[in-house]
């Protein structure tokens, strides 16, 4: 996984609440149980003018130029900005595997769902906790500026808006569980997270067959 320490991207706006699971990734798409291939399908319904499926071949769909991952300052982003409940819906997975296939490193809303904002984790993907009046404040930067940047920084828990190297507001601290920060700036998901373990792992193993060798028979 990768490690997330700094990262300062482009934001694009999403002037939504409650954007489901759904609206990230619908239904029709769940169809593997890799983590690749999502990006293309990412907000499907609302990047589209036509219905997707699976399938199709997306460089030849028409698409929803008023939609703001259509718009061609925001090409490049990798910030995603949003309001309140974000990830609400069902509990796939597959909702942070579009959303980091795509490019995106981090959302930035109010609330998440519970499951949604867990599964972020465990793929390296950060989601941050604003203040509603924070988000609003990015929100407006974001309406003057369409060149806007965010800059986080993971060990110090903060956000800023950067601009053509110049700061437009001060820090907005968020908080984070430290062992979830530490997985996410060590680059640990749940199987590399268990490898560091690996050899006492072992050791446990080797004393066991000699407590137990039949179980260890072919």
């Amino acid at each position: 996984m990768q490690p997330f320490v700094t990262h300062t991207g482009i934001v694009v706006p999403l002037d939504r609440a409650n954007i489901d699971t759904d609206a990230i990734i619908p239904k029709q798409f769940l169809t593997s149980i890799y983590k690749t291939g999502f990006g293309p399908n990412l907000f499907d319904e609302w990047r589209y003018l036509d219905r997707g499926a699976p399938g199709m071949d997306n460089s030849k769909r028409p698409l929803n130029m008023e939609f703001s991952l259509n718009q061609p300052q925001y090409k490049e982003a990798t910030i995603l900005l949003a309001r309140e409940n974000f990830g609400c819906g069902s509990s796939r997975e597959h909702a942070v595997w579009a959303l980091t296939d795509y490019g995106f490193r981090a959302v930035i809303s109010s609330s998440y769902s519970d499951i949604f904002y867990n599964n972020c984790f465990k793929n390296g993907f950060l989601p941050i906790r604003l203040t509603p009046e924070q988000i609003e404040t990015l929100f407006q930067l974001t309406a003057q500026y369409d060149d806007l940047e965010i800059a986080i920084d993971l060990p110090n828990q903060s956000v800023t808006a950067v601009r053509k190297g110049e700061t437009l507001t001060d820090a907005f601290i968020f908080e984070i569980d430290e062992f979830r920060k530490h997985c996410l700036i060590q680059g640990f998901d749940d199987i590399s997270l268990t490898l560091e373990h690996a050899d006492e792992i072992r050791a446990y193993e080797a004393k066991r067959a000699e407590r137990a060798p039949w179980i260890f028979k072919d």
